[in-house]
């Protein structure tokens, strides 16, 4: 039974609620995947505080261009299900990643992260980062290197003058016993 205007409108308006209530969402082709191993998908994702849904692609496009993400008609064609990251972007896009590597059905086709397309290589690129953790980790190791070389040079300059000191006083013991 086909949608009334009023329908299709709701509609378009809950997919753009949807959207925005997410940092990333990664766009997925799911073609000869088996109910089984769909269910296994959607588990995994819910794991990774991600969600995938099946909507109207014609819908979907209106609800992405009325918030202007234009350009993704050729990604929002065939069987495209979407994966809204609730929780950590970087951590469904490895989800997403990992399922679409154990189920060759389940193609990667790209993402919306920060409101920005980005095509399939760059969120493999993205599922490479490493956790926030590790990232913090290393511009705090990046940012304090620095001060340890200053800190180096620092203690270098002072051994050397104490050894100094320490000769001049020994030079200068050894003059008065003579």
């Amino acid at each position: 039974m086909p949608m009334s205007r009023a329908e299709k409108m709701e509609r378009v308006a809950a997919i753009r609620d949807l959207i925005s209530a997410v940092d990333a969402i990664y766009l997925t082709e799911f073609r000869g995947l088996t109910v089984k191993e769909a269910q296994e998908v959607r588990r995994s994702l819910l794991e990774g505080e991600a969600r995938m849904r099946v909507m109207k692609m014609s819908l979907t496009r209106r609800a992405m261009e009325e918030m202007g993400h234009q350009g993704l008609s050729e990604h929002l064609s065939g069987p495209t299900a979407l994966v809204f990251a609730e929780g950590d972007p970087l951590t469904a896009a490895r989800t997403v990643r990992e399922q679409s590597r154990q189920f060759r059905n389940l193609v990667l086709k790209g993402g919306i992260i920060d409101g920005k397309f980005i095509g399939v290589d760059q969120v493999a690129e993205f599922a490479n980062l490493g956790s926030r953790e590790q990232l913090l980790g290393k511009l705090a190791g990046g940012m304090s290197a620095p001060l340890h070389k200053t800190a180096g040079v620092f203690a270098s300059f002072t051994r050397s003058a104490a050894g100094a000191f320490a000769q001049l006083l020994e030079r200068k013991g050894s003059t008065a016993t003579s």
